[in-house]
């Protein structure tokens, strides 16, 4: 498992929280996805063999909150 932290454009109202974690957690590989209103920031465990975290980011901007920086641990 791997975990993949993104911080994203500022989320404009707290339905796209549960929008982006309900997306997330669908997605093949994925264990879970939490994201932080208050900070605009993703937190997404997964696994590696499955999805990449590159992969991961391009969803959550495909939600129309672009990725500005990733981190993966």
């Amino acid at each position: 498992m791997q975990t993949a932290r993104f911080t994203t454009e500022p989320f404009s109202c707290p339905s796209c929280v549960r929008k982006i974690e309900g997306v997330l957690e669908r997605t093949t590989g994925v264990t879970d996805a939490r994201v932080l209103f208050n900070s605009n920031k993703v937190r997404v465990n997964f696994d590696p063999d499955s999805v990449t975290a590159g992969e991961l980011a391009e969803v959550v901007t495909a939600l129309g909150y672009p990725v500005v920086a990733t981190k993966v641990a």
